[in-house]
């Protein structure tokens, strides 16, 4: 049994409870009970007044990609001259590993407890996940390009299989499918996965949709439709689905995304990045669609924590609608907890502190000079904290990190680790390099 006690508590539940001073009692990796006041026993863990909140979570990652991170940043062609190459002659399962735990350990520093992923050896990517005590959903990518694990669609079920039965009735981790895009599987594959996913109801879909101008034209010159409606003529828009990005949404959209029970991975400050545009989230969530924030791949967004999407995910918002009261501070936290839990169908037992939910939870310092006077506490936490002010981490009832050490890494040998595969890469990206002189 744990005990927190003294503590500021945004319980993100239906009321949008705070306790201003509170209680919580963890057993069995569960919250049993929560209070006001003085703690109900002798003994209990003093959380001086910190902010203790839900963990976060983070709807859409490629968490190996840390190892992209900051790679050909300023040039144009950087997919085609660097990623790809590296992807297909450097990136191996063990690669994968280094990658996964980098991204792993960066999370649980900035407060995210839940991660859904897709990309390459995607076993890795879940033992990584587990090893580090974090939940996570993890996809195995399927495309029709050159992938570092599999040749062919049938190798790409096959190894979306083995994955099922690697984390079959795992306590944190949830196989996934991850068709890439509809432009890079078109309907014939899409309906073979929506075969795939009948049969595996407990086991989500991920996918990017409606992303990029090139996605909507390729969607128009083969099929004549939007994005939306390709995926929805291969029976894959349905509840399970997580859609990234959706950038190039309207209303009619957002009705189909919000009718079949779509969650959508909103990737702000990678959004930005790319120049791709801006998601049009307050539409869709006033359609009904739950619409998490997300990260992308440290490739695209350069930081897997999501204090750092808060701003961007706020001002575009408000620059879409030219008004400040657009998409408040407090819908914000929402989509980092309980509706980004609700996009990847947990938010029964993730994403809200409440009794009989799983103790997932961070533990926030309001100390820095930067952060007072707080008036507004999801203000505060959107525009003034940053990932550096998480104290404390804990994920069914484990502490993954406290007073900053994580706990459950070996922090100097990952980033060595990481240091090490980059080296690689470095090495590769010369030999590419002089290729075009």
């Amino acid at each position: 049994m744990t005990l927190l006690a003294n503590a500021r508590i945004l319980t993100m539940d239906p009321q949008m409870r705070e306790i201003p001073n509170g209680w919580i009692r963890i057993e069995n990796g569960l919250i049993s009970e929560m209070g006001e006041g003085s703690a109900p026993a002798d003994s209990y863990l003093d959380m001086g007044g910190d902010l203790v909140m839900p963990g976060m979570v983070n709807t859409h990652c490629h968490m190996a990609m840390t190892l992209f991170r900051g790679l050909g940043e300023d040039v144009d062609d950087r997919l085609y001259r660097y990623i790809l190459p590296l992807e297909r002659e450097c990136v191996t399962a063990p690669v994968v590993a280094v990658g996964s735990r980098l991204a792993a350990l960066e999370m649980i520093r900035g407060g995210v407890t839940t991660v859904a992923d897709m990309y390459y050896f995607e076993v890795e990517v879940g033992r990584a996940t587990a090893e580090a005590g974090m939940r996570g959903i993890v996809g195995q990518t399927l495309g029709d390009f050159d992938a570092p694990d599999h040749d062919t669609f049938d190798e790409a079920f096959a190894l979306t299989d083995a994955l099922v039965e690697e984390f079959d009735g795992h306590r944190l981790i949830t196989a996934s499918i991850a068709p890439h895009a509809p432009y890079s599987t078109d309907i014939p594959v899409m309906e073979r996965v929506a075969a795939w996913a009948d049969d595996h109801p407990d086991n989500p879909v991920q996918m990017h949709l409606a992303e990029s101008d090139a996605e909507m034209d390729w969607c128009a010159r083969h099929h004549n439709a939007r994005p939306v409606d390709v995926v929805a003529r291969a029976g894959l828009l349905r509840p399970g689905l997580i859609a990234a990005h959706c950038l190039h949404i309207h209303e009619a959209d957002s009705e189909k995304l919000a009718a079949h029970g779509v969650g959508v991975a909103h990737n702000a400050r990678s959004n930005g990045k790319a120049g791709r545009g801006i998601a049009p989230v307050e539409m869709m969530r006033a359609a009904g669609v739950p619409v998490g924030l997300a990260t992308d791949g440290a490739m695209s967004g350069n930081t897997l924590d999501l204090f750092s999407q808060f701003a961007p995910a706020s001002m575009f918002q408000k620059i879409l609608g030219h008004s400040r009261s657009v998409l408040p501070a407090a819908q914000l936290i929402r989509m980092a907890t309980i509706e980004g839990a609700s996009v990847l169908g947990m938010d029964k037992k993730i994403g809200s502190l409440e009794p009989g939910k799983a103790a997932d939870l961070i533990r926030v310092s309001l100390d820095d000079p930067r952060v007072q006077p707080v008036y507004d506490i999801y203000s505060t936490l959107v525009f003034a904290l940053m990932a550096s002010d998480v104290q404390a981490t804990m994920v069914d009832g484990q502490w993954l990190m406290r007073e900053r050490r994580v706990e459950t890494m070996d922090q100097a040998k990952v980033v060595a680790d990481a240091i090490q595969v980059a080296g690689a890469f470095n090495q590769r990206i010369g030999a590419l390099d002089r290729s075009m002189q």
